[in-house]
């Protein structure tokens, strides 16, 4: 198998022995966070988009990672980012904070499966990022923002909003035991925190309805 034969254990190995070349420079912990999330697509036909390319090192770390058949489009504001372009590689040049610019890259890039948002870091930025490339994701996609530092951070705030709308309750009755999605509910499986760093999930197998059957002939108040 392509994982087994040609690529380090694990990210955070190939990190460790990357000690010279382009620069990589991410916490150690979100190496085992991605591991958890992205494995799936480990040796599979995926397109990954990375906004912020600076020295070019995370690029090649995901090429290993996710193997041959993986394409990975990098986005970044600096003209010099097209050196890493590639058979494997596209950059992009644009500004992430631009809707516009995202509205020509999906006419360009219309499927997308892995986005890391590795940019500039602020709320101006990450939003119209994720608003603009969360609902275009493929179904069991992963959408990842790095470096959501501070515990007043504004995208923090914004996530927090964004992921009451999970726990949509159109049911009537409280007693009721099967109640049907939302739209956001629909479009996201589930939203996970990490320190610094946030990732979505897409629906892989959207849900029709939520249901609480009730099991058993004996109901007691203890």
């Amino acid at each position: 198998m392509w994982r087994q034969a040609n690529r380090a254990t694990t990210l955070a190995d190939y990190a460790e022995r990357h000690t010279v070349g382009r620069g990589l420079w991410k916490w150690t912990h979100y190496y085992e966070a991605y591991e958890r999330h992205l494995a799936k697509f480990v040796g599979e036909e995926v397109t990954v988009v990375e906004i912020g390319v600076y020295s070019g090192g995370s690029l090649d770390m995901w090429r290993e990672y996710f193997g041959p058949r993986c394409r990975l489009i990098g986005v970044d504001i600096a003209e010099e980012c097209r050196a890493y372009q590639d058979d494997q590689i596209s950059i992009e040049i644009g500004d992430q904070g631009d809707p516009e610019f995202w509205r020509a890259f999906l006419g360009r890039h219309p499927t997308i499966d892995v986005v890391i948002d590795d940019g500039g870091h602020h709320a101006d930025q990450q939003v119209p990022t994720l608003e603009a490339l969360l609902p275009r994701l493929s179904p069991g996609g992963v959408y990842a923002c790095e470096d959501v530092t501070g515990v007043h951070n504004p995208f923090e705030d914004y996530m927090a909003g964004l992921a009451r709308n999970l726990n949509r309750w159109d049911a009537p009755d409280p007693r009721d035991s099967r109640t049907i999605p939302g739209p956001f509910q629909t479009m996201v499986a589930s939203i996970h925190r990490y320190p610094y760093l946030v990732l979505i999930e897409r629906s892989a197998d959207p849900p029709r309805e939520f249901s609480c059957p009730r099991r058993g002939t004996e109901w007691v108040p203890f």
